[in-house]
């Protein structure tokens, strides 16, 4: 069965061949969300179409990771992609996991979308993991909006590594973010 969380605005959904045009659009270089996620990397071309061309072989086979790795962020409205979740494991020893969020429209930004998509993909991690007793997400000193989205949550600043990312040629900090299973409940 086919995951689907909504929310109000937004719902969190698997990948569908409607989308990957679009999803091809926002992967090629020069959008502004490229600028605050992982920015300090370049960007290949040719590896996002690998990144299109992986969505579709997914979508084809139907096989999507159980639990989810990555869902499309959909306009509830429109069912429209405008983003994207995921999440990845520091160390799957440990039960360490890290997740991500992509708002690729810049219009849409400061709309409490990124807000709505952050919650709803945290509750659906510690949900289906068991297991995991913390959430990390990772960033940089320059990417204001996500520092204070993960604050909101409840995401506490767990260690910043100085002057590690450059950004046009600008030095900046490294941080990580952290929420324990027992804060995320007491919310």
């Amino acid at each position: 069965m086919k995951p689907v969380i909504n929310g109000k605005r937004i719902r969190l959904r698997d990948f569908e061949l409607k989308d990957l045009a679009t999803y091809a659009k926002w992967r090629e270089p020069g959008h502004a969300w490229q600028d605050f996620d992982g920015p300090y990397y370049r960007i290949d071309p040719e590896k996002a179409q690998e990144r299109v061309a992986l969505r579709k072989e997914t979508i084809v086979s139907g096989a999507f990771p159980n639990p989810r790795t990555y869902m499309v962020i959909a306009d509830s409205a429109t069912d429209e992609l405008v983003g994207e979740v995921n999440c990845y494991w520091k160390s799957v020893e440990t039960f360490w996991m890290c997740l991500g969020i992509d708002i690729f429209d810049s219009s849409k930004w400061g709309k409490g979308i990124g807000r709505e998509a952050l919650t709803l993909w945290t509750q659906y991690l510690f949900d289906s993991h068991p297991q995991i007793v913390r959430l990390g997400l990772e960033t940089w000193s320059g990417n204001h909006g996500m520092i204070k989205l993960a604050l909101r949550l409840g995401y506490q600043e767990e260690a910043r590594i100085r002057k590690a990312r450059v950004v046009k040629g600008e030095y900046f900090d490294s941080l990580s973010f952290g929420i324990l299973r027992e804060e995320w409940e007491k919310q």
